[in-house]
């Protein structure tokens, strides 16, 4: 068996809290895209794990694999790992030798292009992280990224940096201008990074990913697979150029660990939907609350309950109401099988409640979104006003199940069911675990 855990919108779904839940019934979970830029945090018995690299089901005490698909910096995955083992957890942690490597000069480019971005006439910065991702796949692409096998191999590593740290050195010298420091010394790098290859080999962190699910799966272990970030952040399906640099879309599932479509389209594949909106960076959003002093007083109020700050920047994010186009778009890409709407308590007790029902663009009313990024930043939403209900006690919500959610808040989850044709398997009312209500286990 097999579950696909997917983000339907901008990211910060809350996919981790998911991956957690349903985690209890997985042997394995794996990271399929993405890197350390994909903050998630977990709430397990009050406590609480933020993590970014390392997968969800680590808290959960399963197996947690990288996938040929993630690109992984070694720091952060070491720094996290030591951080649960402090905590009184010991994670099993896999990662594929064919995950590409987050080396120093990748973190120096990240933030070089952005800044370049910036100050140029285009308006075309993205918002990162600042984490190395986009210049790592691209290098990938490039065919002169350093895997991680390359780590496991002292001879291999240099034979690596020695064709592609000189080609970094003259970007950062030639075409920025800038002094190149020691995350362009060869020496230096291959000293730490080969450090790090001798600790994935002594701890016998590294497997071919798609031998060792296949060998997992077939002894019937059941596999969960977890996207990063959101459908509308995937560079083939997202609002381009304002996208992540993989594939956070079910599809992922398939490339970034090697199991195949045969086999990870025969599970469940469930769309983490968030009650209402947020997004971290630029880029359209058309529901997004910031017309007035009213507007803008309101997605402060929610930010705060909802604690919409990124996990692995701190950043405030941008709130508005629920994009319905949107959740349309990515049910459409993912094939969904549920949904799990998470945060419906941030929701209770507003004074007024809307979702975005449509756009009108070019006086036409459309129900899913352009292609393209400088169409949808045209659109404007046709909002829907829903019944606001009041706030409950969400330990007894989820204790006595879904009828005793208050009539306004099923309605609203009702209607997504309609809009979307996807049963609801799951609603999160709380920021526990065991805050959340049941329908549907997918594993059943």
């Amino acid at each position: 068996m097999t579950v696909t855990i997917v983000g339907s919108q901008l990211g910060d779904e809350g996919k981790g809290a998911l991956v957690d839940l349903w985690g209890g019934d997985a042997d394995v979970v794996v990271r399929y895209q993405g890197g350390d830029n994909a903050g998630h945090t977990v709430v397990e018995g009050g406590e609480e794990y933020a993590l970014s690299l390392v997968p969800s089901g680590a808290v959960r005490d399963k197996v947690g694999v990288l996938g040929n698909g993630c690109v992984v910096n070694p720091r952060t995955l070491f720094e996290e790992i030591e951080t649960l083992r402090e905590r009184g957890l010991d994670p099993d942690v896999r990662v594929a030798e064919r995950a590409h490597v987050i080396m120093p000069y990748h973190r120096r480019l990240d933030g070089i292009e952005e800044e370049a971005k910036a100050d140029s006439d285009s308006g075309a910065e993205v918002g990162t992280t600042g984490r190395g991702i986009g210049p790592t796949y691209e290098d990938k692409a490039g065919r002169r990224g350093v895997r991680v096998g390359d780590l496991l191999d002292p001879d291999v590593l240099r034979e690596r940096l020695e064709y592609v740290v000189p080609h970094k050195r003259a970007l950062v010298e030639d075409v920025y201008g800038l002094e190149a420091g020691e995350e362009l010394d060869i020496d230096a790098l291959h000293e730490e990074y080969s450090d790090f290859g001798r600790r994935l080999r002594e701890e016998e962190m590294t497997v071919n990913c798609s031998d060792f699910l296949y060998e997992r799966h077939e002894g019937g272990d059941n596999v969960m697979f977890e996207g990063a970030q959101g459908t509308l952040i995937d560079i083939d399906h997202g609002s381009y150029p304002y996208v992540t640099s993989s594939n956070p879309t079910a599809g992922g599932a398939a490339t970034g660990t090697g199991m195949g479509p045969t086999v990870t389209g025969r599970g469940e594949v469930v769309g983490v939907v968030k009650a209402y909106l947020s997004r971290v960076g630029a880029g359209p959003m058309p529901t997004e609350l910031d017309g007035d002093e009213r507007e803008e007083t309101l997605a402060a109020d929610i930010r705060e309950k909802g604690g919409e700050f990124g996990t692995v920047t701190g950043r405030p994010r941008r709130i508005g109401w629920l994009d319905v186009p949107m959740l349309r778009h990515a049910a459409r890409v993912n094939g969904y099988t549920g949904l799990a709407v998470n945060h419906l308590d941030v929701l209770a007790g507003l004074d007024e409640l809307y979702v975005g029902h449509a756009y009108e663009l070019d006086g036409e009313e459309r129900p899913s979104l352009p292609a393209t990024t400088e169409r949808w930043a045209e659109c404007e939403p046709v909002l829907r006003e829903f019944d606001t209900w009041a706030e409950f006690d969400a330990d007894a919500v989820a204790e006595a199940g879904y009828e005793a959610l208050p009539g306004a808040a099923r309605e609203y989850l009702e209607y997504l069911e309609v809009q979307l044709d996807t049963p609801v398997y799951a609603v999160g009312v709380g920021p526990d675990r065991e805050q959340t209500v049941v329908r549907t286990n997918p594993w059943e």
